[in-house]
């Protein structure tokens, strides 16, 4: 396989830390970043927008299905990773909202949605050089790509961490809610009957919880130096 379709996809439940990880990896490499979960929270974004039950699966489908969504390299100096086009309109901060937040598990959920968004992944990472971060990344979207990781932590550490992020980003939170919500998220992402969260086979695993993020990053980029020779 020549260089130039190399992949590396980035598996794990939500507030691993994955995203933040698969960011800087990209950028040592020089390669593609995606975060596969922009893409289904623009789902829920348009289906709100839209007025569309999020509970309603034909018609989160259909505008799954329909919708018009861009993602490429960041060209605003606001701490994105990426601009999110939606319909022609800027949303990367917007799908960021609690509206959102509270709804997304349930809409990647849906057969339709997951087969309309990871047709355009697939579309993305036959471009190669591409880090792609997500839930079903090394499972579904791209079983062949040579570098598959899986990013884990206990649901605990994970709700530590995204409660003291929302704190130092100003947000209103506790802890007990943040952690009832990725419990909530954990159960969705792991039941549901299409790609549910779960590592490759050959998946390499990294358990976070008593390593930090740095600690985290120099282990996968030595593995990645060490059986990949990257140009």
């Amino acid at each position: 396989m020549e260089k130039k379709s190399f992949t590396i996809t980035l598996d794990g439940p939500a507030a691993s830390g994955k995203s933040t990880l698969g960011e800087r990896l990209a950028q040592v490499l020089n390669f593609i970043y995606l975060d596969t979960g922009v893409m289904y929270r623009a789902v829920t974004l348009a289906a709100i927008k839209k007025n569309v039950d999020v509970n309603d699966e034909m018609m989160v489908t259909k505008v799954a299905e329909e919708m018009d969504l861009d993602i490429h390299p960041a060209t605003v100096a606001d701490g994105r990773s990426n601009d999110i086009i939606l319909d022609g309109e800027d949303v990367t901060w917007e799908i960021r909202l609690p509206d959102v937040e509270g709804n997304v598990s349930q809409v990647s959920a849906y057969k339709g949605v997951r087969v309309a968004m990871t047709e355009m992944q697939r579309e993305f990472g036959s471009r190669g050089k591409i880090v792609m971060v997500g839930r079903d990344i090394g499972t579904v979207v791209l079983p062949d790509a040579e570098i598959k990781l899986y990013l884990d932590a206990s649901v605990e550490e994970r709700a530590k961490r995204r409660y003291l992020e929302l704190i130092n980003r100003g947000k209103v939170a506790t802890y007990d809610s943040v952690l009832d919500d990725l419990k909530r998220r954990d159960n969705i992402d792991s039941s549901r009957a299409i790609a549910p969260l779960r590592p490759a086979d050959d998946a390499v695993m990294i358990d976070s919880d008593h390593m930090n993020a740095e600690e985290v990053f120099d282990f996968i980029y030595k593995f990645v130096e060490e059986h990949q020779k990257i140009d």
